[in-house]
């Protein structure tokens, strides 16, 4: 018999039930380290691969074949502005990216150019395999709904600790500064 996937990765009601505070901290902390070990190894490989961490990010996230804004990736990545600005302006300059024009404002879109979509396939290749064989041999384990699971929470996290602690994706406030304390 399977567990809900939400419950049995997140443990929602677990506290109501009277697992108490402890238990669902000690699972917590393991998804937090979960998502730190992620992290890592894409670091890891773009020092690995001789691709800074940053090029890394961002042309995964203007792989999808279509235009985005800088504003865009800043906030579907959540990566600093200054970052994403700084990375994209290298790329055009090197001509993987090109900037369009888009209406009547400041932003552009970010295409990458057929050179920026073989660079984008030669990194991110090796990437995408692998993300595919960790997916499969965790989905041979674990029900598929765990992605939508550890979605959700990090969704109610960014939303209780933007009460908590000020604005948040929502608001003013969730831009990522780095060098911020």
């Amino acid at each position: 018999m399977e567990i809900g996937i939400i419950e049995s990765v997140l443990c929602t009601n677990s506290y109501k039930r009277g697992m108490g505070m402890d238990k669902s901290k000690e699972r917590i902390r393991k998804l937090m380290s979960a998502d730190v070990r992620m992290g890592e190894a894409y670091y890891l490989f773009s020092r690995r691969r001789g691709v800074k961490e940053n090029e890394l990010n961002v042309l995964y996230a203007l792989d999808d074949g279509g235009a985005h804004t800088q504003q865009q990736i800043v906030r579907d990545w959540l990566m600093p502005k200054t970052t994403v600005n700084t990375t994209v302006k290298a790329l055009v300059r090197e001509g993987y990216a090109t900037l369009l024009p888009q209406g009547g404002g400041r932003d552009k879109q970010i295409v990458l150019t057929e050179e920026g979509r073989k660079r984008a396939q030669e990194i991110l290749r090796d990437v995408y395999a692998a993300e595919r064989a960790a997916m499969e041999r965790t989905c041979s384990r674990f029900s598929p709904e765990f992605v939508e699971a550890v979605g959700y929470f990090a969704d109610c996290l960014l939303e209780e600790l933007s009460q908590r602690g000020g604005q948040g994706a929502a608001g003013k406030g969730n831009e990522r500064e780095e060098d911020a304390p």
